[in-house]
């Protein structure tokens, strides 16, 4: 395997020979690895293959799909509402979506849907793939249905209909779609290469993604009512689809956002630097502290873990990533190991984006590991 290009100053010496060792033993294809310390890039690290089919290498400006890590660019767009105050958290999401009330859904609020306790974690009607990138149709199924428990009591993780729940708020406050609101506010000012909805242009960057093994699990074997299967193959979503243009295109706010390391550490920056991005402020403070307001502390319906939910991310969760430690951290991963971590603490981020999927939806052992290269150096 091809040495690692990009930049990592010494003190993370140990972080590079980790992600090397791990592509010179074929853990990992192609990778990329960013560290942002007190506003510094202190590693923007890249290298493998991006293409297993062609051999094509993975450069500085190889993207991927992130998969879950898309909810924390969501984030930021519905924390920039708040920020404006055009959106409340302590809402009634009908305040801004009337026909979400139905069924119900009147005591669902916008912090239960940032938090993943909104009771609304899939689509009770069978959908496809197509029928999801339809987001503004998708959206609307979702405000006609019953919601699977009481909202607010306890979690249910939104894997792939988030996007759908906040883009249609944000399209309904703002006029435009989750996918321009993000370009518009965010990557376009930072001049960041991270896409929710990409154009054509970058599909020849784009590195497709190498699934997992096959899973043992036998699905059949679970009451086909039950909120995981019903959150997790309504609709079935293969990785194999990940570079379809249609895909792509689609705006999937909660799964298909397309972005490298550095572009995600430098979005994801501005919370651990109090709003603030090459002197521009982006959030106040006190939007950011909102993160930190637990909506869920306990065993998720749909992960099957204990995890602690704040607004829009994840909050220190030992049994899910013990290598986060505890302190003003907020973080989020994707399917197969993409992960970020905002410190505020140490005013840090670190983004890790990949093409080898790990088999777990949290907790993927490579990224653990970067991680605690990462914090032993900083911390010692």
């Amino acid at each position: 395997m091809a040495p690692l290009r990009g930049v990592c100053v010494p003190r993370y010496g140990e972080v590079r020979k980790l992600l090397q060792g791990n592509m010179d033993a074929g853990l990992e294809v192609g990778a990329s690895l960013c560290l942002i310390v007190d506003g510094e890039v202190e590693i923007d690290l890249w290298g493998g293959v991006a293409d297993i089919e062609t051999g094509r290498e993975w450069a500085q400006d190889t993207v991927t799909n992130t998969y879950s890590l898309t909810k924390t660019m969501t984030a930021l767009v519905a924390l920039l509402l708040v920020e404006r105050g055009q959106l409340n958290l302590d809402a009634p999401v009908s305040t801004y979506w009337p026909e979400f009330a139905a069924e119900g859904k009147q005591s669902v609020l916008v912090r239960h849907i940032l938090g993943h306790t909104s009771g609304v974690c899939g689509w009770e009607q069978r959908v496809s793939v197509t029928d999801i990138y339809d987001t503004q149709s998708a959206a609307s199924l979702l405000a006609a249905q019953a919601p699977w428990w009481t909202p607010g009591e306890g979690s249910g993780y939104q894997a792939l209909n988030h996007g759908h729940l906040i883009g249609e708020i944000v399209r309904l406050i703002t006029g435009r779609t989750l996918g321009e609101v993000f370009a518009e506010e965010f990557a376009g000012p930072m001049c960041e290469d991270y896409w929710i909805g990409t154009p054509p242009d970058i599909d020849a960057r784009v590195a497709p993604l190498i699934p997992p093994p096959p899973s043992e699990f036998d699905f059949s074997a679970l009451p086909p009512e039950g909120v995981f299967v019903k959150t997790m193959t309504n609709p079935a979503m293969p990785t194999s689809i990940s570079t379809d243009r249609d895909f792509l295109a689609a705006e999937i706010g909660a799964a298909n956002g397309q972005g490298n390391a550095h572009s995600v550490a430098r979005l994801q920056s501005l919370i651990s630097h109090d709003g603030v991005v090459d002197g521009r402020k982006y959030l106040s403070p006190s939007t950011i502290e909102r993160i930190f307001e637990v909506q869920a502390d306990g065993v998720d319906r749909v992960l099957g873990t204990h995890i602690r939910f704040g607004v829009g991310y994840g909050l220190p969760s030992p049994d899910s990533m013990p290598s986060i430690p505890d302190g003003r951290i907020c973080w989020w991963t994707g399917y197969g190991g993409s992960l970020v971590i905002n410190d505020l603490d140490r005013r840090m981020t670190m983004a890790f984006v990949m093409n080898k999927m790990a088999p777990q939806l949290v907790g993927a052992p490579n990224v653990n590991g970067y991680l605690d290269a990462v914090y032993a150096a900083i911390d010692n």
